[in-house]
């Protein structure tokens, strides 16, 4: 079967009236893995919303609500929770071969009979910020990438959070002193040449999940290479922002996606 071939769809319970939840099953490399697709009740066409989360295993894993926030604008939404996650195949590994699930995500979004002419845009918060990009680069016909707290540079952080490291090692398979040619692959810094969407970047001063590095270090990189990119710093936030900033936030990078 085709990657992004959904296999299984369960009706999940919806937080919003108005958007219909799903649990998918589709292909990605062969495996079955599993995630969220939201769809708007009312009919018609929608663009589509491939929405990456961050973090790995059950830490940051995709939220119903979230994903429902993002559809009640107008989006058809697909979250993967990638691969070996709540009953998929395989092993997320962190940005490496699990990078296959957001490519087929968005294959899967393509297919859809309700994404009007193809149009996916691409979400991507923390450790999502690295995969949106990397989907980005290998999806040439995406619309537009959001990066919010978003990770850009797998070196800085490894440098940064010391509570990850041994995780990163163990996942990744060494250190970048070690294995340095595993976290060039997993840095798209590196291959912003062949990234034609443009890019909305959203980070928080304050983050020290992530911190605002990596939004600097990706917006010197896409000024550098004369793309088309926008950008919202706020000196006030953390890696997570107040819900009512939060939702203003979410209106903000919608119309922007749509206006593309």
């Amino acid at each position: 079967m085709k990657n992004g071939t959904i296999v299984k769809k369960i009706l999940f319970p919806s937080p919003n009236p108005q958007v219909e939840l799903n649990e998918i099953t589709y292909i990605s490399a062969g495996l079955r893995v599993k995630g969220l697709l939201a769809e708007p009740v009312a009919g018609g066409e929608h663009d589509g919303f491939l929405y990456l989360r961050g973090g790995i295993k059950g830490v940051g894993m995709v939220r119903p609500a979230r994903i429902a926030q993002f559809a009640s604008q107008g989006f058809i939404v697909f979250a993967p929770y990638y691969r070996g996650n709540l009953g998929g195949e395989g092993n997320e590994d962190f940005a490496g071969e699990d990078r296959e699930d957001a490519i087929s995500g968005v294959r899967l979004l393509e297919n859809h009979p309700r994404v009007a002419r193809k149009r996916i845009h691409i979400f991507g918060f923390s450790r999502g910020g690295v995969m949106a990009l990397l989907t980005g680069i290998a999806c040439r016909g995406v619309i537009s990438i959001v990066s919010w707290g978003g990770v850009s540079d797998m070196f800085l952080t490894y440098e940064e959070r010391n509570d990850l490291r041994r995780m990163m090692k163990r996942v990744i398979g060494g250190s970048p002193n070690k294995f340095p040619e595993r976290y060039v692959w997993r840095t798209p810094l590196n291959e912003l040449e062949s990234l034609d969407a443009p890019v909305l970047i959203i980070h928080g001063e304050k983050d020290r999940n992530v911190s605002v590095e990596h939004a600097y270090r990706l917006e010197k990189r896409l000024k550098e290479l004369g793309k088309p990119f926008s950008t919202q710093y706020f000196k006030e936030f953390t890696h997570y922002f107040p819900p009512r900033k939060n939702q203003q936030i979410v209106s903000m990078l919608c119309a922007w996606m749509k206006n593309q």
